[in-house]
């Protein structure tokens, strides 16, 4: 039963890498970077940058409109046909008839000052969209690249393993065919084997999938692969303490992006108000025109003035949204500081925690994985410890390290989630 199963196995195995080598790869270009380099790409490449970029440079085109008067309105009318003389368009001295007039509208109660302070609060608006979606993109850039990091990392825990198994199973295949060992002990490693195989494909599925996230961010081309270059001293360190909660707390109102875009967002919807007041006083239409036959005088010339009564719309509907979008305004911006002081707490805590598991992790495993294994398998040689104990190593080790990684991981990526509620960067400069 076991030999079938075995023989069953290694087809299998053999099928499935042949056929993965079989399809065609295309060729990767492996980039080194550091997360500052990283970071420097990311600010001159990033194409979400650029088209969010492009909303500032309308909004101060909207203020060069505002700034604009009005053009002045010219009007000429001639005579089509004259039936006295028989001309047609006759501007003749004797009969001929045309008029000019030019007038301009002149807005009042302020009403342009008010559009050109609007368009300029926009560039505000825009400015403070571009940095928040900055600062929404760093903190994806930042927590991608250090995923990836550590998931390389696990990756590298994986393959010493799976390289040292193998040479395990090589040996134990070499003593069962001297009848030094039982079969199932050889199924037993070559089971072992699989199964972390088939943990690193699912790892390394992973890491492609945040690679395409990050070379997007940075807009690199399609076929390089990324490998980070990190540092870190964090262990025994306690970083929190460094900075107060109140501190944390004060920055976020201070400098999150998003709460200003609102708060601008107030003093936008404000100052339409006071517009849509103005607009309900008429503007002013003065204008000169001439008449060369006139009914009252030949070659007659006028001065006029024209405006609309305000006996109906006086604007009403407009300045009740205008009331209605202050208050939305003054909800938005309450709400988003509630948001703001949970998402904070949140964080602070999230971040406390993985502080304090990972200083209280034993850093002092990380023995020499191949000098180690050895002495590992001598013990099982003279039947120190049993194949389930020297499994069990494996699994023991790999667990280790794999665990430690990722809690290294999610105590830097809490800090950078702090760094973003804050919109200050606290931590990992």
């Amino acid at each position: 039963m076991f030999r079938k199963l075995y023989h069953l196995s290694s087809c299998y195995v053999l099928f499935f890498f042949v056929g993965f080598g079989a399809s065609a790869q295309p060729a990767k270009d492996t980039l080194k970077l550091t997360i500052n380099q990283a970071e420097n790409i990311f600010l001159k490449n990033n194409l979400a940058l650029v088209i969010q970029h492009y909303n500032i440079d309308n909004a101060q085109a909207q203020v060069i409109t505002a700034r604009l008067f009005q053009n002045p309105d010219f009007n000429f009318t001639n005579v089509l046909y004259n039936p006295e003389t028989k001309n047609f368009f006759d501007v003749s001295k004797k009969g001929g008839e045309y008029s000019v007039g030019i007038s301009q509208l002149f807005l009042t109660a302020g009403k342009r000052n008010k559009n050109i302070r609007l368009a300029q609060i926009g560039i505000q608006q825009s400015q403070y969209q571009f940095f928040d979606l900055l600062r929404t993109l760093r903190l994806s850039l930042r927590n991608d690249f250090l995923t990836i990091y550590f998931q390389q990392q696990s990756e590298q825990v994986y393959g010493d393993e799976i390289n040292s198994l193998s040479k395990t199973l090589k040996i134990f295949k070499e003593e069962y065919q001297k009848h030094y060992i039982a079969e199932k002990e050889v199924l037993r490693i070559q089971s072992q084997l699989y199964s972390l195989q088939a943990e690193l494909t699912g790892l390394q599925v992973g890491i492609d999938t945040v690679q395409s996230q990050l070379r997007v961010l940075l807009n690199v081309k399609a076929n390089t692969y990324l490998l980070p270059q990190f540092n870190y001293e964090l262990d025994g360190k306690e970083v929190l303490n460094k900075v107060p909660y109140q501190q944390l707390l004060d920055s976020a109102y201070l400098n999150r992006y998003d709460l200003k875009a609102l708060t601008a967002g107030l003093a936008y919807n404000t100052l339409n108000l006071s517009l849509q007041r103005a607009t309900a006083i008429p503007d002013i239409t003065l204008g000169l025109s001439y008449d060369k036959q006139a009914s009252y005088v030949k070659d007659f010339t006028g001065i006029g003035v024209s405006f609309p009564l305000p006996f109906f719309n006086r604007n009403q509907g407009a300045i009740k949204q205008a009331r209605i979008a202050i208050d939305q305004s003054k909800a938005q911006v309450q709400m988003l500081q509630n948001q703001l002081e949970s998402e904070l707490m949140s964080s602070y805590d999230m971040a406390l925690k993985y502080e304090t598991v990972y200083n209280g992790f034993d850093l002092q495993f990380k023995p020499d994985f191949t000098h180690l294994i050895q002495e590992v398998f001598k013990n099982y040689e003279k039947r120190n410890i049993s194949l389930l104990e020297f499994i069990d190593f494996y699994d023991a080790y790999k667990v280790n390290q794999v665990q430690l990684n990722t809690i290294l991981l999610n105590r830097l990526t809490s800090l950078e989630q702090l760094n973003y509620v804050t919109g200050t960067r606290f931590f990992n400069k």
